[in-house]
């Protein structure tokens, strides 16, 4: 019998993970990701950020993008985000690897 207790959430412990990949893979960007691993739990959002900080995005973003999922509290920080900076829909689909049709949807779900 199996006496494991198991989170009830099942989300994976990204802290954990992005701490790891820093230490063993890319020691050199641990001031960078310090602010975001600071926090107690991370946001999608931190994710997002801590991921481009780390891999920099440039390797097969078109592969990638296609996996990606956005929760709502997600979208709504990146939809403020682009009222915090003063973006345009295009210059927030470029700086978070968005197709603009995405972004302007969002706009229309869930007006910030």
């Amino acid at each position: 019998m199996d006496h494991h207790k198991k989170s009830p959430s099942m989300t994976p412990d990204y802290k954990k993970i992005y701490s790891d990949i820093v230490d063993l893979k890319h020691p050199e960007k641990k001031h960078e990701c310090a602010r975001i691993l600071a926090k107690k739990n991370l946001s999608a959002f931190d994710v997002i950020e801590i991921n481009g900080i780390i891999f920099n995005y440039n390797q097969n973003i078109k592969v990638n993008q296609s996996h990606r999922s956005y929760n709502k509290e997600t979208i709504c920080k990146i939809l403020e985000y682009q009222k915090k900076n003063c973006l345009n829909n295009t210059r927030l689909a470029l700086h978070f690897k968005l197709s603009r049709n995405t972004v302007a949807k969002w706009k229309s779900l869930f007006s910030v």
